[in-house]
């Protein structure tokens, strides 16, 4: 594995409508970092994961995963390093049953089904939905859900996990339980998200988006500590760092 999971030149984008939400945007994310990419509504975020796990191609710049050119000719292949947690879990999960979903990354990837059955197990298991195994996805709560999305990628070769705001619209013990998980896990870790709190507790560095490009980068708590560059892009301090 390379020291370098992702490394990102000279990243831009602009939508067919003309809106040009990516504007030269660089960065490297060492192996193993948890790092979160913060911003206002409308900068960028998700954009930049969607570039970054292949599903759209930029105007210009590169994307490399494990020091591996991303491009046309191996987009398929480096996928399967990489995992995608939408933002919202019910545009990930399709199939008739929780177990059905874990099932799907590791059997498109061509595995035995004992081996299929083994990683889905322990993937549920690991995100406490094992009991929900044969429910339909669309019957779960929001907390439910977002555990199943996360199942669905740590059941495949995943090494690299981008995450578009994993915490959203979850009730304060489904978000507890998240930022547990998320917090345990051992990939590199890219988190677009609102959720301040959460980037100070889990993450190494954070990544500062405005307008379209890195605002600022540097260790999490020395960011979001930083209420005048915060406010300079539209966020707020983390109330764990506001309050008393």
């Amino acid at each position: 594995m390379a020291d370098i999971s992702i490394r990102v030149e000279g990243l831009s984008y602009t939508y067919p409508d003309g809106w040009k939400v990516l504007s030269d945007v660089s960065f490297e994310l060492r192996t193993g970092t948890s790092v979160a990419l913060v911003g206002a509504n409308g900068c960028g975020k998700t954009t930049l994961l969607w570039l970054i796990a292949g599903l759209l191609e930029a105007e210009q710049g590169t994307v490399y995963i494990d020091e591996i050119l991303l491009d046309r000719k191996n987009v398929r292949t480096l996928q399967k390093k990489l995992g995608l947690a939408f933002q919202h879990p019910d545009d990930q999960l399709f199939m008739t049953t929780v177990r059905q979903d874990v099932e799907f990354g590791p059997r498109n990837a061509g595995y035995e089904e004992d081996e299929i059955s083994r990683r889905a197990e322990e993937a549920m298991k690991r995100t406490g939905c094992l009991h929900l195994s044969d429910r339909p996805p669309y019957r779960l709560s929001g907390g439910e859900k977002r555990m199943v999305s996360l199942a669905t990628l740590l059941a495949t070769d995943a090494e690299i996990l981008l995450l578009d705001e994993p915490t959203n619209a979850l009730d304060p013990r489904s978000r507890r339980n998240t930022i547990n998980l998320l917090g345990e896990l051992e990939h590199t870790r890219l988190i677009a998200t609102h959720d301040l709190d959460m980037a100070l507790d889990i993450c190494d560095e954070v990544m500062v988006m405005h307008r379209g490009s890195i605002a600022a980068r540097g260790p999490a708590q020395l960011i979001l500590k930083d209420r005048p560059l915060l406010e300079s892009v539209g966020l707020e301090s983390p109330l764990s760092l506001v309050l008393p």
